[in-house]
């Protein structure tokens, strides 16, 4: 028989296979483990104790922020690397702790010495138990605390911008000028500080908490005008009791005070007229919401509601024939009676 290569060597895997021996041609090697893909993650931001719209801090005030990783992997860290004006200026490492809710959580913190605009940035690389995140928290702007008639620049921006978010009638143009006094003097009633144009730290501590909004009395009034003649302080409410604007006043002295009550406009006279009375809305016999050339931050007219002459205008054109005024005085002083002699 004619020896054949192929046949033989068939035969012989054939013969090996049933005997039980291995065949050179089974794969033998160990099987690869499976690969465990890393952990998803994000991560939330936030400000910790940092008031303000927008957010903002006094130079040297530490801020906080916390971060909140989902979820939370062990042996896991953060960088947090902080920004003033678009430069870095920090970078810290946090350890990512467990919250025992799944989650974890990381704090840094930092205080600009300077003015600006502070943001932190959030980054967490790719390890073989996590996969890469980032994030960015608010900014917060740090600002100058002593501010004056004349000054200018970012911190009298966000000053203007924290007054004019209360509604407090006031120019966003940078410049401390006499408008943004004006309005710092309403602020300044309304919190009780004492009515100066001038914006310290105190200012700033109590606008980063939201304080001095002004308290809508008479919601059911609609479209009205609320002068309380405890704060010196004449508010124009839109329906629903929203706040329009928010003006400095000085209402009658204790020998002429302005009456209390409910009242409607019944005649307007533009213009400056006899006794030196600017854009007049009457409310009652002679009193009249009017501007006038001296406005003390104290109780000081003959009954009417003064008001400073730059304002007058923009009340003029928001008051109606026919809208509500309410006045009151907050510790229940006040005329109840409307005298025929009633005054600027």
């Amino acid at each position: 028989m004619e020896f054949n290569p192929r046949r033989t060597a068939a035969a012989l895997v054939l013969a090996l296979a049933a005997a039980g021996a291995p065949s050179a041609l089974a794969d033998t090697s160990t099987p690869a483990a499976p690969v465990v893909p890393a952990a998803p993650g994000k991560v939330i931001l936030s400000l910790v104790k940092v008031g303000g719209v927008p957010p903002l801090s006094m130079i040297g005030h530490r801020i906080t922020v916390k971060g909140i990783v989902v979820p939370y992997v062990g042996g896991q860290t953060a960088k947090v690397s902080f920004y003033r004006d678009g430069r870095k200026v920090a970078v810290q490492v946090r350890s990512i702790r467990a919250l025992g809710t799944g989650n974890g959580e990381f704090t840094a913190s930092y205080a600009s010495p300077v003015p600006g605009l502070v943001e932190a940035r959030v980054a967490h690389y790719l390890t073989p138990l996590q996969a890469q995140f980032t994030g960015r928290a608010p900014g917060v702007r740090y600002v100058q605390v002593n501010l004056g008639p004349g000054a200018t620049g970012p911190s009298v921006r966000l000053l203007q911008s924290e007054l004019s978010v209360l509604h407090y009638a006031v120019p966003l143009s940078g410049t401390f000028d006499e408008g943004t006094g004006r309005a710092l003097v309403a602020y300044r009633k309304m919190t009780g500080l004492e009515r100066v144009p001038y914006a310290g730290r105190r200012v700033f501590e109590l606008l980063a908490r939201r304080a001095g909004s002004f308290h809508v009395r008479y919601l059911g009034d609609g479209r009205h005008v609320e002068a309380n003649l405890t704060k010196q302080v004449l508010a124009e409410i839109e329906p629903g009791g929203r706040i329009h604007a928010i003006y400095t006043m000085s209402s009658g002295k204790p020998s002429t005070p302005t009456v209390i009550g409910r009242f409607r406009v019944y005649s307007k006279t533009p213009g400056t007229n006899a006794k030196g009375m600017v854009d007049s809305n009457y409310f009652i016999r002679g009193y009249a919401i009017h501007g006038y050339p001296e406005v003390p931050t104290y109780a000081a007219s003959h009954g009417c509601l003064r008001v400073p002459i730059p304002d007058a205008a923009s009340i003029f054109a928001w008051v109606q024939y026919g809208t509500p005024v309410d006045v009151y005085n907050q510790g229940g002083g006040g005329s109840s009676h409307a005298r025929g002699n009633a005054g600027p």
